[in-house]
C-alpha cells in the first residue's frame, strides 16, 4: 500500500506534470501538422481548385435566434460556392425567429425554412433538415454564426477523398468585448485549433466544431445521422463516424465567427454541457473500443480519461488545501498554498508558450491575435478552475442520465453583444 507522503507526492506529481505533457505534445504535433499539410495551402480568401462542384446544402438549426438568424443567412448567401441550398429549421422558438426567416425566404429564393412545433433539440433539427434534402454534402452552421464566404469551397475541397466523412471548420470568437471574450479568442487558437491540428497527426480528432461541420450523406446515412439523446450531438457524430472506419478531417482556411459567453454563468453552463456531453459519448462507445482496428481511436480515448482523472485530482488538491487551512491535515498529505511559486511560473511560461506557438499558426488566417496574447496569462487560473468544476460535475451527470432521454437546448446566453 501506497504511504502517505508517497501518494501526496505522486499526487501533486501529477497535477503538475501532466498539462506541461500534453502542452508539449499538442505543439509537437500542431507543429508537425502545420509543416506538413497547412503550410502549402493558399489563404482563406483564396479558393482551391475543385475538378467539380457536388451538391451541397448549408443547414441552419435555431432555437431563439432572432437576434442573429437574418445577418446568419445574409453572409451565407454571399458564399461563393455556386448553387448553393441553405435549409434553415426554426426548432420551435419562442420570439420571433419563425417570422425572420419566413421573411428571408421571401428575399432569397434559395433559401428554405423548416418550422417544428415543440422543441426537439438540435440533432433533431440537423436530422429534420436532412430529410428535407438530396444534397450531396451537408455543411452545418449555428444559427447566430458568419459563414466566411470561401468557407464551403475549403470544406469540400477535402471530399474528393472517398475516405473522408466530415471535415470541422475553424471557428473564430468575435466576443471580445470583456476579459472572458478575449481569453477565449486565445483558446480558439492556442488550445482547440493547436489540438485538433495535434489530433489529426495522432490518428483522430475528438470532434468536429458543432459550429462549423460538413459532412458526407452518404456517411452519415451509414451511422443513422445525429443522436437525438446526446449531449454534444457533435461529439457524438465523430466517434460515430471513426469507429465506423470514416476520415474526419480539419481545415483551418474554412473560418467561421461565432459568438462565446462573455458572462461566468453563460460559460459555466456551455462548459458543463460539454463535459456532461463528452463523458456521455464515452460511455456510450468505450465497449467497443478494444478492438485492434479502433487503435487508431485509443490517443483521444486516452486523453479524455487522462483528463478526467486530473480534474479529479486538481480537486483532490485544492479540497486537501482547504481542509488544512480550516482543520489541519497530516503533513505528508499536506497543500500549504493554492498561490503560484516556482511550478507557477513553470507553467505560466508553457501556457504562453503554447499561445504563442496557438497565434503564430492561427496569424496566416486571422490578424491581429497577438494583442490578445498577454490577457492569456489567467488562462490556467480562469479556465482551468472552470474545467476542473464542470468535469466534477458533468461526470456524475452523464453516469446519472437516462438513456434516450432527448437533449433539448435553451435559449442561448451568450452574455453582452459582439464587438465588431
Amino acid at each position: 500500500m501506497m504511504n502517505p507522503s508517497a501518494f501526496g507526492e505522486a499526487l501533486m506529481a501529477f497535477v503538475f506534470y501532466y498539462p506541461l505533457f500534453m502542452a508539449y505534445l499538442w505543439m509537437a504535433g500542431a507543429l508537425y501538422y502545420w509543416f506538413h499539410y497547412e503550410r502549402r495551402s493558399g489563404k482563406p480568401d483564396e479558393l482551391p481548385e475543385l475538378d467539380e462542384y457536388p451538391t451541397v446544402a448549408v443547414i441552419v438549426p435555431c432555437h431563439n435566434e432572432e437576434a442573429h438568424v437574418v445577418e446568419t443567412i445574409e453572409w451565407l448567401m454571399a458564399s461563393k460556392y455556386p448553387d448553393l441550398e441553405v435549409v434553415a429549421v426554426d426548432d420551435g422558438s419562442t420570439d420571433g425567429t419563425a417570422a425572420a426567416l419566413r421573411e428571408l425566404a421571401g428575399r432569397f429564393p434559395r433559401l428554405r425554412v423548416i418550422q417544428l412545433a415543440h422543441n426537439q433539440g438540435k440533432a433533431a433539427a440537423l436530422n429534420a433538415a436532412a430529410t428535407m434534402t438530396c444534397a450531396e454534402f451537408l455543411v452545418c452552421i449555428d444559427g447566430d454564426a458568419l459563414l466566411d464566404p470561401s468557407a464551403v469551397h475549403w470544406l469540400i475541397w477535402h471530399f474528393r477523398s472517398p475516405r473522408v466523412g466530415a471535415v470541422t471548420g475553424n471557428p473564430r470568437v468575435r466576443t471580445r468585448s470583456t476579459l472572458l471574450g478575449r481569453l477565449q479568442v486565445g483558446e480558439f487558437s492556442s488550445i482547440i485549433g493547436l489540438i485538433k491540428r495535434a489530433q489529426r497527426t495522432y490518428g483522430r480528432v475528438f470532434t468536429v466544431s458543432g459550429v462549423v461541420s460538413a459532412f458526407r450523406r452518404r456517411a452519415l446515412h451509414e451511422v443513422g445521422y445525429w443522436s437525438t439523446d446526446m449531449l454534444t450531438e457533435d461529439v457524438d457524430v465523430s466517434w460515430k463516424l471513426q469507429t465506423r472506419r470514416w476520415d474526419v478531417r480539419f481545415e483551418p482556411n474554412a473560418l467561421c465567427w461565432i459568438l462565446m459567453p462573455e458572462t461566468f454563468r453563460g460559460l459555466w453552463r456551455q462548459r458543463l454541457r460539454w463535459a456532461t456531453g463528452g463523458m456521455q459519448v464515452l460511455i456510450a462507445n468505450w465497449h467497443g473500443l478494444h478492438a485492434w482496428n479502433m487503435r487508431r481511436m485509443w490517443p483521444v480515448f486516452t486523453e479524455f480519461v487522462i483528463s478526467a482523472v486530473w480534474a479529479y485530482a486538481m480537486m483532490g488538491v485544492i479540497a486537501l488545501w482547504l481542509l488544512g487551512t480550516v482543520l489541519g491535515v497530516p503533513v505528508p498529505i499536506e497543500v500549504p498554498t493554492l498561490l503560484p511559486n516556482w511550478s507557477g511560473v513553470v507553467v505560466g511560461t508553457t501556457c504562453l508558450l503554447q499561445v504563442a506557438t496557438g497565434m503564430l499558426l492561427d496569424s496566416r488566417v486571422e490578424k491581429g491575435l497577438f494583442k490578445h496574447y498577454f490577457w492569456m496569462i489567467w488562462y490556467p487560473l480562469a479556465f482551468w478552475l472552470i474545467n476542473v468544476f464542470t468535469t466534477v460535475v458533468g461526470v456524475p451527470r452523464a453516469l446519472l442520465r437516462s438513456r434516450g432521454e432527448r437533449a433539448r437546448w435553451k435559449s442561448p446566453d451568450r452574455g453582452l453583444l459582439p464587438d465588431r
